[in-house]
């Protein structure tokens, strides 16, 4: 209600649509940005009204996209938000407003994990873990686009209903909400015994079954399966921060010659010298270009006005959203 005045580089945004993501708390408070009030809805589109006097990339009436940085004081979820102008890119006209703001995060960490942390290409295996996950579906299509081959997991009958769907389909889906299928086995049998080559997980067990806190998810690997199941030379992507590697596992990774890296969408925010490479991805490269000739389908759900906005981001804090929520203005 009562912004402070347009600085030399802010652009000034009416907000259409804002995508809600889940909040990372211990981040903040490691990075010292921790406070008692936190704003949510960081991934944005919207009509510019006005620019600063040094803004060099957008004019009044442009459209834009983009992601409010990690130290933003402002929420998303407003009618009128003031942004650096390096954390903005031009909408392509194709796209609508919930779209782009609901696909511009998962597309920069599938990229970002694909691209920059293994190098996809046409020929090599990746599997998607969680595959109909709003992440998963983009990941999917993008290492299908790049040429690969891809196995994903599914958690319910109607996740494997949705992956079978996916167009370009090809993707091979393996169903483990019964607990009683293999995955170690499964893609050792779909690659020949070779083992995969790129691993993309959605979090993995550490511990055995019975030591598990529950029901943390039953339904992920075990970090031994996520090992036995990788090829040589292989990547294993994590979305795990707390992963922990014993003694053998190290010597199996080593006589693998696999690496493990780990996926922090967050990185090109806290390290400013990766800014061209990251409005390269938000636009040129990638994302929106890509979504704007529907290679990318993203998992939405329906368009949420904006007085359920609070109830949905409880949803999403407790990660209990199987789509992607997306505030519409």
């Amino acid at each position: 209600e009562n912004l402070p005045a347009t600085r030399e580089h802010d652009v000034k945004v009416q907000v259409r649509a804002c995508a809600l993501s889940w909040v990372d708390t211990k981040l903040l408070a490691e990075i010292k940005l921790k406070k008692e009030l936190v704003p949510v809805g960081r991934e944005i589109s919207g009509v510019v009204l006005e620019v600063g006097s040094k803004v060099t990339f957008f004019q009044p009436d442009d459209e834009v996209v983009g992601i409010l940085p990690l130290d933003s004081e402002e929420s998303g979820v407003c009618e009128v938000v003031l942004v650096h102008e390096h954390y903005l890119v031009h909408k392509p006209e194709k796209v609508c407003w919930v779209e782009a703001a609901g696909t511009v995060r998962d597309g920069l960490r599938a990229y970002t994990a694909l691209h920059y942390l293994a190098q996809v290409c046409p020929g090599r295996s990746v599997l998607v873990l969680d595959g109909a996950s709003p992440f998963g579906t983009i990941a999917i299509q993008l290492a299908q686009h790049r040429g690969a081959k891809v196995i994903s997991t599914a958690h319910s009958l109607e996740d494997k209903q949705y992956l079978e769907r996916l167009r370009p389909a090809g993707a091979r889906v393996i169903d483990v909400s019964h607990g009683k299928i293999d995955v170690a086995e499964s893609c050792l049998e779909e690659t020949g015994g070779l083992g995969v080559d790129i691993v993309l997980d959605a979090g993995v067990r550490l511990f055995s079954a019975e030591d598990e806190p529950a029901p943390k998810s039953q339904l992920l690997p075990h970090k031994h399966d996520i090992i036995t199941l990788l090829g040589a030379g292989g990547h294993w992507i994590t979305t795990e921060k707390d992963l922990q590697l014993d003694p053998p596992d190290s010597h199996s990774l080593f006589l693998k010659g696999a690496t493990v890296s780990f996926l922090n969408d967050e990185i090109w925010n806290l390290s400013n010298v990766q800014q061209g490479k990251y409005l390269d991805i938000l636009w040129c490269s990638y994302i929106m270009e890509k979504l704007s000739n529907s290679i990318f389908r993203p998992q939405l759900d329906e368009p949420i006005p904006l007085y359920e906005a609070k109830v949905s981001m409880e949803i999403v804090q407790k990660n209990q959203a199987r789509k992607r929520q997306v505030i519409q203005f």
